[in-house]
């Protein structure tokens, strides 16, 4: 994996608070492995179109993966450009005013083209990363998809080298005079925590909960 900072570009230029960006591969591959979900934007026509998504990282390709009749994996997989996001929600910021009222963040937008993957060994890699993605060991568990499963997915990957992070953190910001106002200010963090796992009613009573479940935490680096 490189290990250098990514290249500055139009796309990934921050026009609002450019000291909250980063460009630095490391902090934008920690923030990609910690989020569960994406949204991918990209347009069919003339229409923009934004979906949520399962996705994975491997090195420094990002892959996303799908029906092979839906929509979205058709149309990617024509090799059109696309923008990928990640947010992950670190706190709730209260200001004295209204105004000053934020969130506390990390994100990152990449920019690219998407490509079909065509080779099996790949394509398999990538579906295994997408599960370890969710729940590191739970591939080792599951069936291998069979060949009609793979025949009816598909996947896009999307090379991570056009991409920025964007990350707010700490207390509010407000302006000086309001310092004065006996209002609460201050930061509620927000974390992703799991519940107990809930047994399927088909689970044989012998099989154990993995520990990879009973344990599940956000995989962060």
């Amino acid at each position: 994996m490189s290990t250098h900072n990514l290249l500055v570009t139009p796309r990934t230029t921050l026009g609002r608070h450019p000291e909250r960006g980063s460009f630095d591969r490391a902090t934008i591959y920690r923030i990609l492995d910690e989020a569960l979900v994406c949204h991918i934007a990209f347009a069919v026509g003339d229409q923009p179109v934004v979906v949520p998504t399962l996705f994975a990282r491997l090195g420094d390709t990002l892959y996303i993966h799908g029906s092979a009749v839906g929509r979205m994996l058709r149309t990617l997989s024509a090799g059109i450009e696309v923008c990928v996001n990640v947010t992950l929600v670190d706190g709730l910021v209260f200001a004295r005013s209204a105004f000053s009222h934020s969130m506390n963040y990390r994100s990152v937008s990449v920019f690219g083209t998407a490509r079909e993957v065509i080779d099996p060994g790949e394509k398999l890699r990538a579906l295994e990363a997408t599960v370890e993605h969710v729940a590191r060991g739970r591939w080792a568990d599951a069936r291998r998809p069979n060949g009609k499963e793979l025949a009816a997915t598909t996947v896009v990957a999307v090379p991570l080298g056009e991409a920025s992070a964007k990350i707010r953190a700490g207390g509010p910001k407000d302006t000086e005079a309001d310092y004065a106002l006996e209002v609460w200010a201050g930061v509620l963090p927000l974390t992703i925590e799991a519940g107990p796992p809930i047994r399927d009613d088909r689970t044989p009573a012998d099989v154990t909960t993995p520990a990879y479940v009973a344990a599940w935490k956000p995989q962060r680096h």
